[in-house]
């Protein structure tokens, strides 16, 4: 069949011969108008075809039209899809950590430059389409990864891929040259997974420095404990070699140099002082060695030692975890003469025999027997002898005026000065005395606190001067009920104490009036008081700073006895190396009215 177009060519190159076909058929109308129907018929048909050309020609450009949309909207989707990776990939460069992403079929889409930190010989490796697998291996393999001891590339492959398995892991790679990276692994919901290199080694390294800090201030700590404890203690390794001893330990045993040194073997170290050990009934030095030697686990032992014959040693071993062992050796000889003693005197007597043995059981209950028997004798020989200390201070004082010889002036000095000292002893042991015993008459009345601070001030100023320190003594228009010669002798007390123990700063003394009550405080910046011998402080004859010549450590044993008998509580702050402050609690007396 022929067609008047070719069906090949275009829609316009259809449309073109189209219309001059019309064009032509319309001409042969007008100059053949005297032909018949057939001729007509033609024209009709052509008409027909020519409509039929130009509805396919508009269906043909409203396809193209709908394809040259289509391109458009491909070619944005392509822009904006390249966009969008560009913006990505830039994204994940910036981020501070190495960052890689792999797909759900276990190969690597994406990472960026800093993924593979540290291993400049994997780089290359590390492009889109490598296996998880293979990344494994090109890291087990580099030559900067730093494997834990005992372990091959091979095993160390085997077990990142174990914690590839897990849904989420964190763990630290070791790298050549002290540095380390922490690696994180996350699964995400289609499958793929995301992993994060991130190098922690300042981290480590300050942690690493913080770590030898504490083990060097713990080993401090120890060595001070040792040193401070009233055990000899020696310690071995496990290889039975003296690794370490304290002080009390060489105290106990007085050892030549050559006897006891670090690495000695436990058999050696015994040898050396077995002449001078013997060992109780039913106990030898078989059966210690035997228990040095036995293996781990093993039980504690304790041994009963004589050194040299004299000194009763009570020995305690046990094993450490690490599988060496300490011993600590107790001077018991006191506890042991006690014992003896009191064995001797249950024979006779079975009430001391009662009063020995709970001196031994409690060591508050001694001390308070002791003291309460300082007491009595204190109070009953006290007049005696302060009698002729009397005497011989007064004979002392004809001697210091005879200026004949400056040796016997200077002699009779030192003797006056020997006897104020004794004096000043005893006359604080009787008013110890005297608290204690309940024997103090106290005249409780109503007074100005304001003449009794003043007074303070008077006493005390040059001598807080003399020591280049500022002394402050607030004003205090106060009445407060209470006994003023023993509330004089407690502040004398804690003001004289605080400029004793403080070389640089100030003393001063504060006032502060409650509802019932008016609070006197103390406060030095002196040496300050540990916390564990608060307590102790207010104890006879205790006294912190040895270097402190002067005093007896009475001072604050009379303020407590004489605040707790005048009923004013006593209290104290204290701060190592800050100062003090001592503070009392006596009742106030309000003015008339109010």
């Amino acid at each position: 069949m022929t067609t008047l177009v070719n069906p090949d060519d275009s829609p316009a190159r259809q449309n073109e011969k189209l219309l001059r076909i019309a064009d032509a058929l319309m001409r042969r109308v007008e100059l053949a108008t005297d032909q018949g129907g057939a001729d007509y018929s033609h024209f009709q048909r052509a008409v027909l075809l020519e409509a039929e050309v130009r509805a396919r020609t508009a269906e043909l450009e409203k396809t193209l039209a709908l394809l040259n949309t289509s391109n458009a909207q491909l070619s944005e989707a392509s822009a904006q899809a390249e966009a969008a990776r560009k913006n990505l990939a830039n994204a994940i460069e910036t981020i501070q950590e190495g960052f890689a992403l792999f797909s759900a079929e276990e190969t690597l889409v994406q990472c960026n430059s800093r993924f593979g930190m540290h291993m400049p010989d994997i780089r290359e490796n590390l492009v889109p389409g490598l296996s998880f697998e293979a990344y494994i291996a090109i890291i087990s393999n580099s030559e900067h990864l730093e494997l834990p001891d005992g372990k091959t590339p091979e095993i160390w492959a085997r077990l990142r891929r174990r914690r590839h398995l897990e849904q989420h892991v964190n763990f630290i790679v070791a790298i050549r040259g002290d540095k380390w990276v922490q690696v994180s692994e996350h699964r995400m919901p289609d499958g793929g997974t995301v992993v994060m290199q991130t190098d922690v080694t300042e981290m480590i390294l300050q942690e690493r420095q913080e770590r030898e800090k504490l083990l060097d201030d713990q080993a401090r700590i120890i060595r001070a404990t040792l040193d401070h404890i009233n055990q000899g203690v020696c310690i071995f390794d496990r290889d039975q070699r003296l690794i370490g001893w304290n002080r009390r330990l060489a105290a106990i045993f007085s050892p030549p140099i050559n006897l006891i040194r670090t690495g000695m073997r436990f058999d050696t170290l015994l040898g050396n002082f077995l002449e001078d050990l013997s060992f109780s009934a039913g106990q030898s030095e078989d059966r210690l060695l035997n228990w040095v030697r036995s293996p781990a686990p093993k039980s504690p032992l304790a041994m009963e030692l004589r050194h040299r014959g004299s000194v009763h040693l009570d020995l305690f071993a046990q094993a450490m975890p690490d599988g060496g062992f300490v011993i600590s050796f107790t001077d018991v000889t006191a506890e042991r003469e006690a014992i003896e003693a009191m064995a001797v005197a249950n024979e006779s007597l079975e009430r001391r025999v009662f009063e020995r043995t709970l001196e031994l059981e409690d060591a508050l209950s001694e001390a308070e027997r002791a003291n309460a028997s300082k007491n009595r004798f204190v109070a009953a020989a006290s007049h005696d002898l302060l009698q002729p200390l009397s005497a011989a201070k007064l004979f002392t004082s004809v001697l210091s005026n005879d200026r004949s010889e400056t040796g016997t002036v200077e002699t009779a000095r030192k003797i006056q000065n020997a006897l104020q000292s004794i004096e000043m002893l005893i006359e604080a042991l009787l008013e110890i005395s005297k608290l204690d015993a309940g024997r103090v008459e106290v005249q409780v009345v109503d007074f100005s606190l304001d003449a009794l601070l003043s007074s303070m001030w008077d006493e005390f100023d040059p001598a807080a001067k003399s020591k280049g320190l500022s002394i402050t003594i607030e004003p205090c228009d106060e009445v407060v009920k209470s006994d003023p010669v023993y509330l004089r002798r407690i502040l004398q007390n804690l003001i004289g104490n605080a400029i004793k123990y403080t070389d640089e700063g100030s003393v001063s003394v504060g006032v502060r009036a409650q509802d019932n009550s008016v609070r006197i405080t103390v406060t030095d910046t002196g040496h300050g008081i540990p916390e564990a011998a608060q307590d102790q402080i207010f104890d006879e004859f205790v006294r912190l700073d040895s270097s402190k010549k002067d005093g007896i450590g009475l001072g604050l044993a009379i303020v407590e006895r004489a605040c707790r008998l005048l009923g004013h509580a006593l209290s104290l702050k204290s701060v190592e190396g800050e100062g003090s402050c001592f503070e009392i609690a006596v009742e106030r007396v309000r003015p008339t009215g109010t």
